[in-house]
């Protein structure tokens, strides 16, 4: 038996969470005495492909078939199916994400498998087949129990750690067959986020508010973001007066985040934001008003005017690099 990881990548390069998702299997393997065989679906070169060894995966199988490069959720689900057939499978792990969420759902019946999503942990396997799960935007954790013979988890980012082991995976080429119906639903265009570093896949994301006062001071969140290696993002008043794009909206109905640092400038902290970020490992706020709810939740404080503390720590962030 194996354990196959569906693996995303974007840019010619497979994301930072396929990594984590093949380590997380990795451990899974070495406790089930398992083999680890990842699938990657569309145009991907073979060498950034084999990069999934240094994570753990022994093979992966790459379906190329040019087709599957838009991501037709259905595709992609029909495709994944079979490499899982292929593998002698009987546990699928992916990285949760808005790709991997319309996947593992599909999947789920295809295979008829149990789904647990938002898994921060390895399964508890005494008496049964028990998963923690996070749950209520990061408040609080369940422990599910899946029954079924085939399973589906999806891993959460920056929930395990990513491992390197140092090795290269085979790559070998499967092919398979995909019926006229996988392609169903059309992708008609797609807008992608502008930015060196995407919101879901940053490791550190700085995001300004209100308190910035205009567009014309972003430049100060930029400059901090580019010093430090981040993502920038902003609260929702922020992309609804036109400030900073949609793309850039960090919250509830925004892009929900898992960084390992998360810092907040100018924004106060309202219950719509804070379940788009709770699950950061560490959160800074900068904020001039000592009462703002922001400060009840975060790991560090600082209390003063951010045009004056920005370029400061800018600087002294250039300095220590």
């Amino acid at each position: 038996m194996s354990i196959l990881v569906y693996i995303e990548h974007a840019e010619g390069a497979i994301k930072k969470t396929s990594l984590e998702a093949v380590s997380y299997a990795s451990a899974l393997a070495e406790k089930e005495g398992k083999e680890v065989v990842a699938v990657a679906l569309g145009a991907i070169e073979e060498n950034e492909l084999a990069k999934a060894g240094t994570a753990g995966a022994q093979k992966v199988l790459h379906i190329a078939d040019e087709k599957l490069n838009a991501g037709v959720i259905q595709a992609h689900a029909s495709a994944v199916a079979q490499a899982y057939e292929k593998a002698g499978a009987d546990t699928l792990v992916l990285a949760k994400s808005s790709l991997g969420d319309a996947v593992a759902a599909r999947l789920s019946v295809k295979l008829k498998a149990g789904l647990a999503s938002n898994v921060v942990a390895l399964p508890d396997e005494d008496g049964g087949y028990k998963v923690k799960r996070s749950i209520y935007t990061g408040k609080a954790f369940t422990s599910t129990l899946i029954t079924t013979p085939h399973k589906i988890l999806a891993v959460k980012k920056n929930a395990v750690p990513l491992k390197e082991y140092g090795g290269a995976a085979t790559v070998e080429a499967l092919d398979v067959t995909l019926e006229e119906g996988d392609f169903a639903a059309k992708i008609t265009s797609t807008d992608k986020a502008t930015g060196e570093i995407s919101l879901p896949e940053a490791d550190i994301i700085v995001s300004g508010g209100r308190g910035m006062k205009g567009p014309e001071n972003w430049n100060l969140i930029e400059d901090l973001a580019k010093a430090m290696g981040a993502a920038t993002g902003c609260s929702k008043p922020v992309s609804d007066s036109g400030w900073r794009p949609h793309h850039e909206h960090v919250g509830q109905t925004g892009v929900k985040v898992a960084p390992s640092l998360y810092v907040a400038v100018g924004i106060s902290g309202a219950i719509q934001h804070l379940a788009g970020v709770n699950a950061s490992k560490n959160i800074v706020v900068i904020n001039k008003d000592p009462e703002a709810p922001f400060f009840k939740a975060a790991d560090y404080g600082i209390v003063g005017d951010a045009f004056e503390i920005l370029p400061k720590l800018t600087e002294a962030i250039k300095a220590i690099k």
